[in-house]
């Protein structure tokens, strides 16, 4: 008898996880009448949306043994994504999360991970090292880089899959989502990404995101700050000013679309799914940066996040009927 060789994912993502409660009314959560739950957290909502376009999908996380835990174990499949890799923390409960909805661009976020998440329990010897290093796209987030064990984790997970040097291996993603109540200082966060940033080829954030990892919030020079640093893609998201990616040779930026904003949450999340597709799909820069940017538009039309992802079909109809000014090219 053989040993069957570990799977190689499209996509393995590792991270953040929660249950987002979501009013079904807009304003403050004190005059809201009803809720809606749905899977959320950052990694675990980029793997369901890159499940919407077909990929082979996985999430490294951590729940607690509660029903909550049962909920998102049991509702990963249903959306395409593997739960191989979720295991159950004792003691810890499945973290919830709240917003508040006030169009088009006020979304407070209330996180209940007290006294700790256990997402941020991950340890380095609970790693499926050999799936990671074959993985086609392996995406973490800055968030997980907050708190030990998830930290060394992440670390491990990194070197593992730079020594590898896997055939099947195409990018390694750094999501710079950095939330500052996960943190001690943003200085404590710019030296972890500083190392995650050895290990990727490409890297993702806001202006504000990459003030924190670089110390620029002007986005070219803060893409450029990501090349230097040794990443072969940077994207930098600049809210209703659009979105630019920047190569050694090639500069693309795009116009954001005109939409009627319902919540913009998940918005990032939506993007990083088709980001990962069109990496996955060999695209060029500017065909990725378009499908993204579009996909992250759809989910800011719709109520929630991780239900609200789109299909590639969706984003292709969406591009057509709502083209995108004329692309900047350097």
């Amino acid at each position: 008898m053989t040993n069957e060789a570990p799977h190689a994912y499209d996509v393995i993502t590792m991270g953040r996880v929660s249950v987002d409660i979501y009013p079904q009314q807009t304003g403050p959560l004190e005059d809201v009448a009803t809720f809606s739950k749905s899977v959320g957290g950052s990694a675990t909502n980029v793997a369901i949306a890159a499940a919407r376009h077909g990929a082979d999908a996985a999430v490294i996380t951590r729940t607690g043994n509660d029903p909550f835990g049962r909920y998102i174990a049991r509702t990963l499949p249903e959306f395409g994504v593997a739960n191989a890799f979720i295991d159950t923390v004792e003691g810890l409960n499945t973290p919830v999360a709240f917003c508040e909805i006030f169009p088009p661009d006020d979304f407070p976020l209330y996180f209940y991970r007290a006294p700790k998440a256990p997402d941020l329990m991950i340890t380095a010897k609970s790693l499926p090292l050999h799936e990671i290093e074959r993985a086609k796209v392996f995406w973490t987030t800055v968030t997980g880089l907050s708190e030990e064990p998830s930290r060394s984790a992440h670390h491990v997970a990194f070197q593992a899959r730079t020594e590898a040097k896997a055939p099947t291996a195409l990018h390694t993603v750094l999501d710079l989502d950095y939330r500052s109540m996960f943190w001690s200082s943003p200085a404590a966060a710019t030296r972890e990404v500083a190392v995650a940033l050895d290990h990727a080829t490409v890297a993702v954030g806001n202006r504000e995101e990459c003030e924190v990892a670089v110390g620029e919030t002007d986005p070219v020079r803060a893409a450029d700050a990501l090349l230097e640093r040794g990443v072969e893609i940077a994207i930098v998201k600049q809210g209703p000013k659009g979105v630019l990616a920047k190569t050694r040779d090639e500069f693309v930026e795009l116009r954001p679309h005109h939409i009627d904003v319902v919540n913009g949450l998940g918005s990032g999340d939506g993007f990083g799914g088709a980001l990962t597709h069109g990496l996955l799909q060999g695209w060029g820069l500017e065909r990725i940066l378009a499908f993204a940017n579009a996909a992250g538009a759809i989910v800011a039309t719709r109520f929630e996040c991780s239900t609200a992802m789109p299909t590639s079909d969706e984003i292709e109809t969406f591009l057509q009927e709502n083209p995108t000014e004329e692309a900047i090219h350097a």
